[in-house]
């Protein structure tokens, strides 16, 4: 007997079959067929009624959960045959412009054929490290690279725009121990820590490889994600670079036994609009959740069998005004899942290893603009930023943090 498992199976399994060559009276068939009429009118009853079930489970779930579908034609082509290296940093800002940061380094000898002396071919050039782009796609400003007064990273790792507009930028070559700031059109303002002086955990000044960012619009603090070569959030006035205190895991010191530490790296950081710090620890599969001093709140695993380079890569929310839903990039299974924020529970998944539009080789980073678009960056030789447009849930007007 078939099993009838949905709504719909469940009224195909309600179907009545014909009498059989049995040599019953016309009258015991005549009565048989009155009573699976009845059964069957029952079953078609019940069967409704499940479907009516599901369909407002549906229809109470439209609007809360939303879709996402990559818009392949997102960023328009560079200008100036220039080309982008590994992409290893998002952010938006408040005009839902979206900057990226990338690594010119890593292009290849072919890559870079134009930029060669001679040249070996026509194309490309170089981009430079910082890339503005519209909404559209299309490429406002760009600039980067070293200069007077500052370090610019080795190997470029982060980006993000505060409230005043300003960018900080990272990096996580085993001789980057800064973050820097500037402004949007990369005027130089503010450099903590040193390249080539590298700083242990216990260290309040100096940091080590750090992969990630965050001004809290509250406080006007910078959370720094350190990193690659530490294991642990530390805190700064954003304005003057100023120590403010750090952390490790489950709020502790840094090493302490008496919990499993951050492993190596310590991937992202975000803050919520109700000032809770989400911190990845990518090699653990995990989320940790602080209050802005650091106090322990909560974990959330994402995908606890991952191995290799773990699962969690980095976060961001939804633009809501309870900002409900929590998107984490991974890097290792090659996919973007979304999270209930209050509780960590894993609603949805989009995404899978590959090279077409909307598929991923080694997403490394993700950052959501006001229309609950999310934008995504590929390393490795993925190279590349892609959107995904949201429909469903959140609309425009909602505004961001």
């Amino acid at each position: 007997m078939a099993r009838c498992e949905t709504a719909a199976a469940l009224a195909r399994c309600c179907a009545i079959s014909p009498p059989d060559a049995t040599g019953r009276t016309r009258k015991g068939r005549t009565r048989r067929r009155a009573g699976g009429l009845a059964l069957a009118a029952a079953l078609s009853f019940v069967a409704l009624a499940l479907a009516g079930l599901v369909l407002a489970q549906e229809r109470q779930g439209e609007g809360t959960l939303p879709r996402f579908e990559v818009d392949p034609f997102w960023p328009k082509p560079l200008p100036n045959h220039w080309l982008m290296g590994q992409a290893a940093g998002v952010a938006v800002d408040a005009q839902d412009h979206v900057w990226v940061v990338h690594r010119p380094r890593s292009l290849t000898e072919a890559e870079r054929g134009a930029a060669l002396v001679p040249p070996r071919s026509e194309c490309c050039i170089p981009a430079p490290p910082v890339l503005e782009f519209d909404g559209a796609g299309i490429l406002i400003r760009a600039w980067g690279g070293a200069g007077a007064g500052y370090d610019w990273p080795l190997n470029e790792h982060g980006i993000f725009v505060d409230p005043q507009g300003n960018v900080w930028i990272a990096g996580n070559d085993p001789k980057d121990g800064q973050v820097l700031k500037f402004t949007p059109d990369g005027k130089f303002l503010l450099q903590i820590g040193r390249q080539g002086v590298i700083g242990g955990d216990a260290d309040t000044r100096h940091l080590n490889r750090p992969a990630a960012m965050a001004v809290d619009p509250e406080t006007n603090e910078l959370f720094v994600a350190d990193g690659y070569g530490n294991h642990r959030v530390i805190v700064f006035d954003a304005e003057t670079g100023a120590y403010k205190r750090h952390w490790g895991a489950n709020g502790r010191p840094p090493g302490d036994p008496g919990v499993a530490p951050f492993g190596t790296p310590v991937h992202c950081v975000r803050i919520s609009r109700d000032g809770l710090v989400y911190v990845c620890d990518r090699s653990h599969n995990r989320i940790q959740v602080f209050r802005r001093s650091g106090e322990f709140v909560a974990e959330f695993q994402v995908a606890p069998e991952t191995r290799g380079s773990g699962s969690t890569w980095d976060v961001d929310f939804s633009p809501d005004a309870g900002q409900r839903h929590l998107y984490t990039a991974d890097g290792e299974n090659n996919h973007v899942w979304t999270l209930l924020r209050e509780g960590g529970q894993i609603l949805s998944v989009f995404g899978r290893s590959g090279r077409h539009a909307g598929q991923f080789h080694y997403v490394h980073n993700l950052a959501v603009d006001s229309h609950g678009n999310i934008y995504t960056t590929e390393v490795d030789t993925g190279e590349r930023v892609q959107k995904f447009v949201s429909h469903g849930a959140v609309g425009p007007g909602r505004g961001r943090q």
